[in-house]
């Protein structure tokens, strides 16, 4: 295969930077190249070095002065409410019953499951996320049509059918038997094949019986290579109809923990109102709490407590949690997380802001082998950004402007404008 040279200013990251003059954490080449063969990066330095060593038939791609970053990478966001972004509701069950729930009884067709599927991922295409773990309907075609079409454009992709048999529409149930059946069947179907895999998917506790979280955990044992995801403490109500539910226990996450579905592949979707016990076992069972910055102020559910969570020595994601996040946009999302921290006297700087959406979410889904950064060995998704794309940044660029500056700019008024090309596995994969 003819190799492929990416050439731009490069930014990856080697750890979680805690200023710009942090440089060990970083790496920032002003005029820099990626080599891409087969798929994976074999070199990455200075244009002037990896040109030497690229063969002779070499294809160079000069995106310059545009930037080049790991691809981006979404730890939470559900694929069925696609069509749902910017559907007005008072809150989070409010939003469930009027939008979420209606719009997810189409998923049960499967040419509707595909042409949303689709659409969802061009989306993400069009925004420079390159991984995403999604939510799929009830439905088993659902996730079936989720990963015929991550298969297809050949995407590192995660996700799974949501199981849930009670407090939600009959034609939106399955029974703690089925769910199980069905989610088993999925996993041995489409797990580890080519650069996709299972997140065993209860929705949350509301809708999930003793009986069906029992089994969920008994899939966890059975495959423990897979993910689990679910939700935890996003609005108060919620957590007191939960705590009703399941009034033996000791906190909304004490459920989960009593399942056995605790582990470093869990994703615990907001994890906004925690409690002091519950922080502990997080962090004692290496769980994630993911950080779902536009959705919970569309839905008024809280502000995350992002310094409170990592001193409790929690793992952190950020994720846009669309339909009720209200962008498809990584860059979006990490706007609303800035100021959601400055609400809360709590600073994010920009690099920290690009680190956690490309290597630190990598760590979190325990990728880092893999994605999140350009390092040599990795599989080439990447993202190139124009700092400069519409009038009011080009305005705002006139001046003498440094990296910080410039991610931050990106960060503010970033959008899929701003996304000039996205690479999955080497192949330029935006339609411009």
């Amino acid at each position: 295969m003819t190799e492929l040279l990416v050439r731009g200013r490069v930014l990856t990251f080697t750890d979680e930077p805690q200023n710009a003059q942090d440089t060990q954490s970083y790496k920032y080449l002003e005029d820099g190249a990626v080599l891409i063969k087969d798929g994976k990066i074999t070199k990455l330095g200075d244009y002037s070095a990896v040109s030497l060593v690229a063969s002779e038939d070499v294809r160079i791609v000069d995106h310059r002065p545009n930037l080049i970053l790991p691809g981006f990478i979404d730890t939470h966001i559900h694929y069925p409410q696609t069509q749902i972004m910017a559907s007005y509701a008072g809150n989070l069950l409010d939003w469930l019953n009027t939008h979420t729930f209606v719009a997810e009884q189409k998923f049960r067709d499967e040419q509707h499951a595909q042409s949303i599927a689709d659409r969802f991922l061009d989306e993400l295409i069009d925004n420079g996320t390159t991984t995403a773990v999604a939510y799929c309907s009830v439905h088993p075609q659902s996730a079936d049509a989720y990963f015929r079409a991550s298969q297809a454009r050949n995407m590192r992709m995660i996700g799974g059918k949501v199981m849930m048999d009670r407090n939600a529409p009959e034609a939106l149930r399955d029974t703690a038997q089925t769910g199980y059946d069905e989610t088993k069947d999925l996993i041995q179907r489409w797990h580890g094949v080519d650069r996709l895999a299972y997140a065993i998917s209860p929705r949350f506790a509301i809708t999930s019986t003793p009986e069906q979280l029992e089994l969920s955990g008994a899939l966890v044992r059975e495959y423990p290579e897979c993910y689990v995801q679910t939700h935890l403490s996003e609005n108060r109500d919620e957590i007191e109809f939960t705590k009703s539910l399941y009034s033996e226990m000791p906190d909304y996450l004490g459920i989960y923990e009593h399942y056995g579905l605790l582990g470093y592949k869990t994703l615990l979707g907001h994890s906004i109102h925690l409690e002091d016990r519950e922080l502990g076992i997080m962090a004692e069972t290496r769980s994630v709490a993911v950080f779902c910055p536009t959705s919970n102020l569309f839905l008024g559910s809280g502000l995350f407590d992002r310094d409170r969570v990592e001193a409790a020595g929690v793992r952190v994601s950020v994720a846009t949690d669309v339909g009720a996040g209200t962008s498809f946009s990584m860059l979006r999302t990490m706007d609303e997380a800035y100021k959601i921290m400055q609400l809360q006297q709590q600073r994010l700087n920009p690099l920290q802001s690009f680190y956690m959406m490309t290597l630190g979410n990598a760590r979190a889904l325990s990728l880092e082998d893999k994605i999140g950064t350009l390092e040599e060995g990795t599989e080439a998704d990447l993202v190139v950004l124009d700092s400069a794309a519409t009038s009011s940044a080009r305005l705002r660029t006139r001046d003498d402007f440094d990296l910080e500056q410039e991610l931050f700019l990106l960060q503010t008024l970033g959008d899929d404008r701003f996304v000039v090309q996205t690479y999955i596995a080497g192949k330029a994969m935006k339609d411009k």
